[in-house]
């Protein structure tokens, strides 16, 4: 189903399923005045390694305050997190077919520091479009979104780690594509997209655009 308009959180390499959504969405946007949720993607992905399924998360600066702001959250520097992430994804996805040809678009972003979770995940999506050879210039909501009117699919509770896709959002439908483990597990779906990239390339998008209820083969 396609959306005239669709809202999401900003996300740490989003899923799938949030790119399926986004490139099927005539109007994406980005919610930037919410409050920081612990235990969502707005600091985490999800990569397949040779031993399985491996969350990698970015640790973030702890405060006092129950609600802190999204934009306002700070990154933490005490564990050399970057280096352990990047490690973790050329290790996953350094056989892949085309993991040498984007992984210059995505090594700097673990070398360089960042203040802010939120400016981060703004440039790396930025890095993921580009990629994706889609439209980089993002949308940002005014204000908080209360409660979306008309024709707009509230995405930001929706696409989650910890709540089931099948459940909450019926019309993502993911489509098998040939994965680096595939001889030791079977197809996992709703990863970061970067597996999709890093496995498919260019044909990537076609997935995406075919990830609502779509037919694409494998």
């Amino acid at each position: 189903m396609k959306h005239i308009k669709a809202l999401f959180s900003i996300n740490y390499l989003p899923s799938v399923q949030y790119l399926s959504h986004w490139v099927n969405s005539e109007r994406p946007i980005i919610e930037q005045h919410d409050n920081y949720i612990k235990q969502t993607y707005r600091n985490r992905c999800d990569i397949l390694a040779a031993n399985g399924v491996i969350p990698l998360t970015i640790p973030v600066a702890k405060g006092r305050r129950p609600k802190v702001s999204m934009r306002d959250i700070e990154i933490s520097y005490d564990t050399r997190w970057q280096s352990l992430h990047w490690r973790s994804i050329v290790s996953a996805y350094n056989s892949s077919p085309f993991f040498e040809y984007y992984m210059d678009a995505f090594q700097p972003f673990y070398e360089k520091k960042y203040r802010f979770l939120f400016d981060y995940n703004v440039e790396l999506m930025m890095a993921v479009l580009d990629a994706l050879e889609l439209e980089t210039k993002l949308v940002f909501s005014e204000d908080f979104v209360v409660d979306p009117i008309g024709q707009m699919a509230d995405l930001r509770q929706v696409i989650h780690p910890k709540k089931d896709y099948n459940e909450l959002d019926p019309d993502f439908s993911p489509k098998e594509y040939r994965q680096v483990f595939q001889d030791r597990f079977e197809f996992t779906p709703n990863l970061s997209v970067i597996d999709l990239i890093f496995n498919k390339g260019p044909e990537a998008i076609d997935w995406l655009e075919d990830g609502l209820n779509g037919v694409v083969g494998c």
